[in-house]
């Protein structure tokens, strides 16, 4: 590990260094094995039920700040994001635990606003919250809350996902502009004070992931909401468990003119912000452009675009972009975060 003494923050920013954590520390430390099995790894577990078919299941905790934000808060976002790891898993939701780490001081009607805006979330996509625990910790100890979220998803017929299924030629399809999330958040804690409408991209995707299998079934190859690291970081992670590089195009891209400006303003690449409610997908090149029209179909991803295309294997699989100058760039995993505490 590049560093391996101490924790750093960037160890939590989804790019390489959490790569590094997981397969060096975590797993090992499971009797999980190392970097093959970090390479395979996915956003929810598949678990077997016997005569009951299969379950997906996930867990995930959440530690943005502000704890409120445009278009989101901490509540909201745990209750999307732990739907979205069993949506792009090829699951549909059924249920959700929510469990909560409160610092001493928290306000009161802080706490309703983050619990209401969960229950509403869950409520909206019809997921329902069925169990939770709370614990409280003393002033100083915490980020004011600290939220953990799992959920319970029942496959959908039909889901075949996985790196392993990814093959030469097939298309990268994104629902939608990146970086909003990051940006609302940032432009928030930072006091930017932009004048635009600027909001988080928060929002639950099954119903995006669902319409793509009812209608591809097969052809819909991965799948993947790019959070920490961004759509930099979800396509590193396809080439580098398939050894396949993956070639997009800038113009292709579709952006958010004040996350743009804003992230120019910062000095910040849009690839590698954070999102919550955008969606990549991988399909067959002859499923592309239906994917696009069902997706697009969705006020969520009225923006879908085909961005660019799987390659060849290589012993050297890359991210290429060809930027709006014509030219070339190298897509690299970010190392840590640009910002901390998005997500």
């Amino acid at each position: 590990m590049t560093h391996d003494k101490h924790i750093l923050l960037a160890h939590g920013g989804g790019g390489q260094l959490t790569g590094e954590l997981i397969a060096r520390v975590i797993l090992p430390a499971l009797g999980k094995g190392g970097a093959q099995n970090a390479a395979a790894l996915t956003d929810a577990a598949s678990v077997a039920l016997g005569d009951a078919g299969q379950a997906v299941f996930t867990t995930d905790s959440y530690v943005v700040q502000p704890l409120e934000c445009p278009g989101a808060d901490i509540g909201k976002l745990a209750v999307c994001g732990t739907i979205n790891d069993l949506a792009v898993a090829g699951a549909q939701p059924v249920a959700l635990s929510l469990a909560l780490v409160l610092e001493e001081g928290l306000e009161i009607a802080l706490l309703r606003r983050v619990l209401e805006s969960a229950g509403a979330a869950a409520a909206a996509a019809g997921v329902a919250i069925v169990t939770g625990d709370t614990k409280v910790v003393e002033r100083g100890a915490g980020a004011g809350m600290t939220v953990n979220t799992s959920g319970l998803g029942r496959r959908l017929p039909g889901a075949r996902l996985g790196f392993g299924q990814v093959q030469p030629g097939d298309a990268v399809i994104l629902s939608g502009p990146l970086g909003e999330h990051a940006l609302a958040v940032m432009c928030q804690r930072e006091g930017l004070g932009l004048r635009s409408d600027l909001r988080s991209d928060c929002a639950p995707l099954h119903g995006l992931t669902a319409a793509l299998l009812g209608e591809l079934g097969a052809d819909v190859h991965f799948m993947r909401d790019p959070t920490r690291g961004g759509l930099a970081a979800t396509l590193c992670d396809i080439a580098a468990a398939t050894g396949c590089g993956i070639a997009i195009r800038e113009t292709a891209i579709p952006v958010h003119p004040a996350a743009a400006a804003a992230a120019e303003l910062l000095g910040l690449d849009l690839l590698s912000a954070a999102n919550e409610g955008k969606l990549v997908a991988v399909v067959a090149a002859s499923a592309a452009d239906r994917a696009v029209e069902i997706l697009a179909a969705n006020p969520l991803a009225a923006r879908a675009a085909r961005i660019g295309v799987v390659g060849e294997p290589s012993d050297y699989p890359l991210v290429e972009l060809t930027t709006r100058a014509g030219g070339d760039r190298i897509v690299q995993m970010p190392y840590g975060e640009d910002l901390p505490r998005i997500c």
